[in-house]
């Protein structure tokens, strides 16, 4: 009992927590699925030594703590439990973890009118937090109440942006509650969501120039409270530092885009083999989808048609992680297809000397010459690209410039 610990939740299907807590502390940790008629037994008879708890529950186990930190009765809710002699005691580390991305950004809260769409679960940690770093006034806004979004706009001079809701999460990406250029003000954005890492929201945000972060930074440093009361050990920054950039390499999808035969297929084979990652063609994925080969989808469809296709591949290819991703030479010229790849990925422009571009098989290399396809690509490849990395030396320094880039 002394080192197994858990994640109590209704349906939790892929979770970084074991990772994560295996990096914090080392101890043992598992999931533990548990439905809603079982939970008072689980509670009871479990020889856990703690746990986080998850949706639906973090109400739920509160008639079965013995005690409560001030953070949780103040909130009504706990995400973690940690056995003691007296029974169960109940902790809230979402506000930590919460307050911990807010002080990361360097936005600085105090005084600054807030908006903080949504009113579950994940909302008081949030305003509780915001409370605390002095954000004043803290506006919820809900589909029902008395700030909703109907009545929005009586709101355009707040200054910071905190989605607590669930809008924009896998498996449906793509969702955000407001447009940040209705707020003319904003100086902060935040999201509690981690899956994608990027969401509409913060995509949003970025477009505007304005600071902002996700959820991945909430998910370690929450986990890092909960870990520091079952390990008895204090655990430093950095330490939740490292976790966020490791699990960050490990859910990107490294992208490749480029001119048609830039080496988009071989690079990323070869990238695929050195990571250990899967690796993923954009183009065999349409003919896959398609049951044709991509010169028939031109001739049949024309390229509106082919690109329809390529948008709705790259749409279901954009909310993975962890793959090597190689693209088609021209989906940079549908703009609605650089939130689908960036939302998970790290995008690389390959370039290479035009006069090394072969032409077979592909529909407008041969209909249009390299110059200038090049020439109407140019400023939508560097639009989209993260990194630039020449193609034109031997295949290794091409991998060690992409290795290099993604440290």
């Amino acid at each position: 009992m002394k080192n197994k610990f858990g994640l109590l939740g209704r349906k939790l299907g892929h979770s970084w927590s074991p990772q994560i807590h295996a990096m914090l502390a080392g101890y043992s940790y598992a999931l533990y699925e548990v439905e809603p008629e079982d939970l008072p037994r689980f509670l009871t008879g479990t020889d856990l030594a703690g746990m986080n708890v998850t949706i639906p529950y973090k109400k739920d186990v509160l008639p079965f703590c013995a005690s409560l930190s001030d953070t949780a009765r103040r909130m009504g809710s706990v995400n973690t439990l940690v056995r003691t002699e007296q029974g169960w005691h109940g902790d809230n580390t979402d506000y930590a973890g919460f307050r911990y991305i807010v002080e990361r950004s360097g936005v600085d809260v105090c005084g600054k009118k807030t908006l903080v769409f949504g009113t579950g679960g994940a909302s008081l940690a949030v305003k509780a937090a915001l409370e605390d770093l002095g954000a004043d006034p803290i506006v919820s806004v809900s589909r029902s109440g008395p700030d909703n979004y109907v009545n929005l706009s009586r709101h355009a001079d707040a200054r910071v942006l905190v989605n607590a809701t669930p809008l924009g999460m896998f498996p449906e990406p793509g969702r955000a509650p407001v447009s940040v250029g209705d707020f003319p003000l904003c100086e902060g954005v935040f999201d509690v969501v981690y899956n994608p890492q990027r969401t509409a929201f913060l995509m949003d945000a970025e477009r505007w120039g304005i600071p902002c972060a996700g959820g991945l930074g909430m998910l370690v440093a929450q986990a890092r409270r909960s870990a520091e009361q079952f390990a008895r050990q204090t655990i430093a920054d950095d330490k939740v530092e490292y976790i966020m950039s490791t699990l960050s390499r490990q859910m990107s999808n490294i992208v490749l885009i480029g001119m048609p035969g830039c080496g988009k297929s071989a690079v990323g084979q070869a990238l695929a083999k050195a990571l250990d990652r899967p690796f993923v063609d954009a183009d065999s994925e349409i003919e896959k989808a398609a049951g044709m080969s991509i010169p028939d989808i031109f001739a049949t469809e024309g390229e509106a048609g082919f690109r329809a296709r390529e948008t709705a591949v790259l749409a279901r290819l954009g909310m993975g992680s962890g793959a090597v991703l190689a693209t088609g030479g021209g989906c940079v010229t549908r703009e609605e297809n650089y939130p689908l790849l960036h939302q998970n990925g790290v995008i690389f422009w390959l370039r290479r000397d035009l006069a090394k571009l072969p032409t077979a098989g592909r529909p407008l290399s041969q209909k249009n010459s390299a110059e200038t396809l090049y020439a109407q690509r140019r400023d939508k490849y560097a639009a989209f690209a993260d990194r630039e990395v020449d193609n034109d030396g031997p295949l290794g320094a091409t991998l060690s410039q992409i290795m290099e880039a993604l440290g």
